[in-house]
């Protein structure tokens, strides 16, 4: 593929980049559904890798064969640049970001979804973390647009940074907590079913015609906040609201997001990898469970240690936990679940069972049809790191591969009947 100049290519687009803890990967998921709804073809760049998202094509996207790198960026948009995209969604991480990539392509519209407690062991401090994500803000042009969560404390401290030749606009959810400065956009009455979410709508200024009700596919009040952050980012490329509202009506939620892959009991897949995203994942969980709620998940190694006891704080909303590993890499995956547990000190129901496998087969082996299983902390991985060695792994498949089994033959699979019991 012949190259081109970076300032040329980056030309080409009009760039939406989203930043964030939670959420980043369902946002731009649903930017770019919207935007090729809309506007045309869309290349989506995030941590599931690159996609031309574009009506007319299998699924309504194409996967572009690129690395997980600024490289692979680059070559995603050419090769979307090549089919005509106009536009471009990207997932901002806060490595990438302070490596200085939004002054290598700075976007257009720069939204920013909320921050808790992740990644301080690459960043050292809350504060560097932050700054690292303000970068974003800072880099937007004249004409730009930051679409900035109003009920997060960060949001109201990033408003501060947008350059002085860049609107801004706020979106809220009450299940953030109460608006810090007045919303443009704001939705109310959230309803979490079986069949996905709805809520209310209202807004003013360029969301004063957003329709009453917004219906996504995803459950969630979570997912109500990224769809917001999506919806203002659209609209604030002079789309009308009502097509955008009708656009996320219809977009799939992302691979391993609240993802449900079996019924009776629900069982569902998350990537919930945080202590905030945990529990909102659990709060969720518990609106749709008609018995008991059961989580099986762990902690990254070798990573942000200090978040450990504050995922157990968070998963102590369950009835039942079964502490496993997560990706341990070299590190002792007892040690990480001791952590862990120093979240759950007094929990009557925690369980350990450090091979994952067994762990949700366990998990799985006593839910009653009416629990919710929560499956949390790898999502759409496909492979697990354990001490050096990277496996494949798929809790999804594992879910599937059980149920599948146990419509065959009335008798427990072999790993249920061969696990130990752990009590902790």
């Amino acid at each position: 593929m012949p190259q081109l100049d970076l300032a040329a290519l980056h030309r080409r687009f009009v760039t939406l980049g989203v930043t964030g803890t939670n959420g980043k990967t369902s946002t731009t998921s649903w930017i770019a559904a919207a935007v090729a709804a809309t506007l045309g073809p869309c290349p989506r760049v995030t941590t599931l890798g690159a996609a031309l998202v574009a009506t007319g094509l299998p699924g309504g996207e194409e996967e572009l064969p690129v690395a997980r790198s600024l490289d692979g960026f680059l070559a995603a948009m050419q090769l979307a640049a090549a089919r005509g995209a106009a536009h471009a969604a990207g997932e901002c991480t806060s490595e990438a970001l302070a490596a200085g990539f939004a002054r290598r392509w700075p976007a257009r519209i720069a939204a920013f979804t909320n921050l808790t407690h992740d990644h301080l062991d690459a960043h050292g401090s809350p504060e560097h973390y932050l700054a690292s994500k303000a970068q974003l803000f800072l880099s937007l042009p004249p004409g730009g647009t930051a679409i900035l969560n109003g009920c997060d404390p960060a949001g109201a401290l990033l408003a501060e940074v947008v350059p002085g030749h860049a609107r801004v606009l706020r979106y809220g959810v009450p299940t953030r907590g109460e608006a810090l400065a007045e919303l443009d956009l704001e939705a109310t009455d959230v309803r979490v079913t079986r069949d996905g979410t709805r809520c209310a709508l209202r807004g003013r200024g360029p969301f004063a015609d957003v329709p009453p009700t917004l219906v996504l596919r995803a459950h969630g009040a979570i997912f109500v906040e990224n769809a917001l952050a999506a919806l203002a980012a659209v609209v604030a490329l002079d789309v009308d609201p009502t097509r955008v509202v009708a656009a996320l009506a219809t977009a799939p939620p992302p691979a391993g997001r609240f993802e449900i892959v079996h019924d009776a009991p629900l069982v569902v897949v998350d990537y919930a990898h945080t202590p905030d995203a945990l529990a909102r994942t659990l709060e969720t969980a518990r609106a749709l469970a008609r018995g008991r709620v059961h989580v099986v998940f762990g902690a990254g190694g070798l990573r942000d240690r200090e978040k450990r006891p504050e995922m157990g704080r968070a998963a102590a909303a369950a009835d039942r936990i079964v502490l496993t590993s997560d990706n341990p890499r070299d590190e002792d995956p007892a040690v990480i679940a001791a952590a862990i547990r120093v979240g759950l000190v007094g929990h009557g129901g925690v369980e350990v069972e450090l091979d994952r496998a067994a762990a949700i087969e366990r998990a799985l082996g006593d839910a009653h049809a009416e629990d919710v299983v929560v499956i949390a902390g790898k999502g759409h991985e496909r492979t697990q790191l354990r001490a050096g060695v990277e496996r494949p792994f798929d809790d999804a498949a594992i879910v599937r591969q059980r149920y599948s089994q146990a419509s065959r033959s009335p008798v427990p699979s072999p790993c249920a009947s061969s696990t130990p019991k752990i009590d902790a």
